[in-house]
């Protein structure tokens, strides 16, 4: 079905190790020049409202300096929107967003929010940029998402990746199925949130992807075999989807 599945690598906690001592190191820039140099396809960043780790400034310079696409996570903030309107990425993604959450709690919920999410993806789109939004794997959330005008959803998988045993089998399904049905509806697929590598060769179970965007857990593996490394290793592990 699908040609190669890419990789987008999230890169916010080398910025939150960063912001943990004030540093101006580790550097992002240098981060995206190794996911870029081991074969990511794509840098996510998210650019929070509580700017906790990753900054303005951080967004600009790897708009400058990526050869490869960036894709900026953002809320519906009017601050943020005007800053993707500025830097125009080649893709955003709208997510949720709670200042007490440790990361993104589950998805964006579209039905619930039409007018404002859909004013949002009309000004996106008029600038020049791909817009996603991340949604769980719900038919209602996915109508919705199409009837605002989104040409890509991105699937949370956090909730499949969290599950305990018992559970998993019918949490993927509802990825499964969350991918056809937005297929049917005409919107490119993508996913993401919580996926490793002892998790991922379950996601590829999931139909019509085009892109996963991964970051905590190849963060975390750079730090015992190197950000370059940690990189290849993921995409060594997504080069079996047959789509």
């Amino acid at each position: 079905m699908n040609k190669k599945l890419e990789l987008g690598v999230n890169i916010d906690h080398v910025a939150t190790l960063r912001q943990a001592r004030g540093t101006i190191y580790p550097k992002i820039v240098d981060a995206a020049a190794c996911c870029e140099a081991a074969g990511a396809d794509g840098i996510t960043v998210h650019l929070r409202e509580d700017r906790r780790h990753i900054q303005d400034k951080d967004v600009y310079d790897l708009k400058s300096m990526l050869n490869i696409r960036l894709n900026l996570e953002m809320a519906i903030n009017p601050e943020i929107v005007n800053i993707a309107l500025d830097i125009v990425p080649e893709e955003a993604c709208i997510v949720p967003e709670k200042r007490e959450e440790l990361t993104t709690e589950g998805g964006l919920d579209v039905a619930g929010q039409m007018s404002e999410v859909g004013a949002v993806v009309e000004k996106l789109t008029n600038a020049g940029v791909e817009v996603s939004l991340f949604v769980d794997p719900d038919e209602k959330q996915l109508s919705a998402s199409a009837a605002v005008g989104a040409k890509v959803v991105e699937l949370h998988t956090g909730t499949f990746c969290d599950a305990s045993e018992n559970v998993a089998k019918d949490e993927l399904d509802r990825l499964i199925k969350g991918a056809e049905i937005a297929h049917d509806l005409g919107m490119v697929v993508n996913a993401g949130h919580g996926i490793n590598l002892d998790n991922i060769e379950a996601v590829l179970k999931m139909p019509w992807m085009k892109t996963l965007n991964i970051g905590h857990s190849i963060i975390a593996q750079a730090v015992f075999v190197g950000l370059e490394q940690s990189v290849r290793d993921m995409i060594k592990k997504m080069e079996t989807y047959n789509g």
